[in-house]
């Protein structure tokens, strides 16, 4: 398979599917997400695969979600807000595989979810995550917001969301955001030896218990589907293009002046 945005590789049964961006702190824009989603679907139903790992390119960024530059009220994709964001979110959940999200650095905004939704999370010491969105104009309605509450807590879930912190890779586990934070020149190591360990495991039992995990939230996609159209509405405001200017202008955001 070809791709732009990203690096699919198979090493000893482990499918490495890395946001090649790095240039842009591995942000996705629509190509990225559908090559994302393409990549899940072919290691989620290759026999030969048995574990697959989301990882971002270079040493400073896992992802730091949707790519600004291709964001002006819409991004530059499909879907409804010009990023297929449930189908990614979707893949992720449905592939009948354990995923493995490897943090190497900024893990931030849509880049956080990614780690929220991705079954097992590893990060090294130079991890750094959070959420920007209120920051930015800008929100996720759905499994970053409801099925982070799940993970972490109500009270947490409303701190990362309202507060916008930025938080070490030892707090995301003392949180449970992540399984286990290692010395960053032990990240790889660690990754492989994880997935290596559940490539040993029985495929159909795995798959199972995954969509038995996944039942307890089904719902969730139904609020993340309507969320979303909500946040094309939104984005089609003043109040949300603020977020965006300000960045362009290097200066604070006035959002409460286009609060209606």
């Amino acid at each position: 398979m070809n791709f732009e945005d990203i690096l699919y590789e198979v090493k000893d049964g482990v499918a490495w599917i890395t946001i090649n961006r790095p240039e842009k702190m591995n942000a996705f824009r629509g190509t990225t997400c559908d090559e994302i989603i393409r990549a899940l679907n072919k290691a989620g139903y290759d026999r030969n695969v048995g574990c697959i790992v989301l990882a971002g390119a270079g040493d400073k960024a896992f992802c730091t979600g949707g790519d600004q530059s291709a964001h002006d009220g819409n991004y530059d994709g499909r879907g409804t807000i010009g990023l297929p964001m449930e189908e990614l979110h979707t893949a992720i959940r449905d592939v009948p595989k354990p995923v493995i999200a490897r943090v190497q650095g900024f893990a931030i905004g849509g880049g956080n979810v990614l780690c929220t939704i991705c079954d097992l999370t590893i990060v090294s010491e130079k991890a750094i995550m959070g959420q920007v969105g209120p920051k930015m104009g800008s929100v996720d309605p759905g499994y970053g917001t409801a099925f982070l509450a799940r993970v972490v807590g109500e009270k947490k879930a409303r701190e990362i969301w309202y507060l916008n912190k930025r938080y070490s890779g030892q707090e995301a586990v003392e949180m449970g955001l992540a399984n286990i934070c290692v010395p960053h020149d032990k990240l790889d190591e660690t990754v492989q030896e994880w997935a290596q360990t559940i490539c040993q495991r029985s495929p159909t039992a795995l798959a199972i218990a995954k969509r038995s995990f996944n039942m307890d939230t089904a719902h969730q996609a139904g609020i993340a589907g309507l969320g979303m159209y909500a946040l094309k509405l939104y984005y089609d405001t003043d109040e949300s293009r603020e977020g965006v200017n300000a960045l362009k202008e290097k200066r604070a955001p006035e959002f409460r002046k286009f609060a209606k």
